[in-house]
């Protein structure tokens, strides 16, 4: 497996963030072309990106679903060209087992999935292709519904880590080897302003389940409400926040602006 060797010969990695969607809360529509995308993707590699995230259907609060034949369409053209032209990593953003089937068959690197496998057959599919690894997320709900209202009776530290734990033993379950593992604690996904932040603080908890911490911070409203809508101050408050929970010892920060996130990693 070519990413867990990168996990294991570097200390922090970056993912960057291509949206194949036209709904996308911060790009969508823009690299709906694969030219464009390929294009976006080069941009990302030189700027430091190790990973390069597909999505082929937006998961923004309140996102509608479409069907795995369209999310197909949107992401099997772009993966195609950049697998002739470069020699990316490749994480696929989806939940459906459908759509892991066929980018799998095409060598992808990680199944970077919402639902932690938990959506039709996804672990049955997913079972069968030991090269690749797979991100499991946290999500109370479903992204058309996920921010109306979302209520944790545990903290959700806890209720995060029960999760997870529970999808890790069906991993196992299934004859997945734990090394193929990732987690996430979906920050936005389910979970208030307040939710976030704890989760935030608390990053310990998921850090000492001894998997590897994917960070998606980039963009989301928890620091929109600190920092406001500008572009420019966004992406640095996401970079500076990640950063952070990788000193906590998370692995992998997933984000819309490699240059900026790049910078922080570097110090500057």
């Amino acid at each position: 497996m070519k990413l867990l060797q990168k996990l294991q010969n570097k200390s922090n990695l970056i993912m960057g963030i291509l949206n194949a969607t036209p709904d996308s809360f911060s790009d969508g529509g823009l690299y709906l072309d694969p030219h464009r995308a390929l294009d976006h993707v080069h941009q990302m590699i030189e700027s430091g990106a190790d990973i390069i995230d597909i999505g082929g259907e937006s998961s923004r609060p309140g996102a509608k679903p479409i069907l795995a034949s369209e999310e197909l369409l949107r992401i099997m053209p772009i993966i195609k060209l950049i697998k002739s032209k470069t020699n990316a990593l490749l994480s696929i953003d989806t939940y459906k087992a459908e759509v892991m089937e066929k980018v799998l068959d095409m060598g992808v690197d990680l199944i970077n999935d919402i639902k932690a496998l938990s959506d039709g057959n996804a672990l049955e599919v997913v079972s069968g292709y030991s090269d690749a690894m797979i991100c499991l997320m946290h999500m109370q709900g479903e992204p058309q519904s996920m921010q109306n209202n979302p209520i944790y009776t545990k903290s959700v530290e806890t209720t995060v880590k029960d999760f997870l734990t529970e999808r890790i033993s069906q991993c196992g379950q299934m004859g997945i080897a734990s090394e193929r593992i990732i987690i996430d604690p979906g920050f936005g996904f389910g979970k208030t302003f307040e939710d976030n932040w704890r989760l935030y603080q608390e990053i310990n908890t998921l850090v000492d389940m001894n998997y590897p911490v994917l960070i998606g911070l980039s963009r989301k409203s928890m620091l929109k409400n600190l920092v406001g809508t500008d572009a420019k101050f966004l992406d640095e408050a996401s970079a500076f926040f990640a950063k952070q929970l990788l000193s906590q010892g998370a692995r992998i920060i997933r984000t819309h602006n490699v240059t900026v996130t790049k910078k922080y990693l570097e110090g500057h």
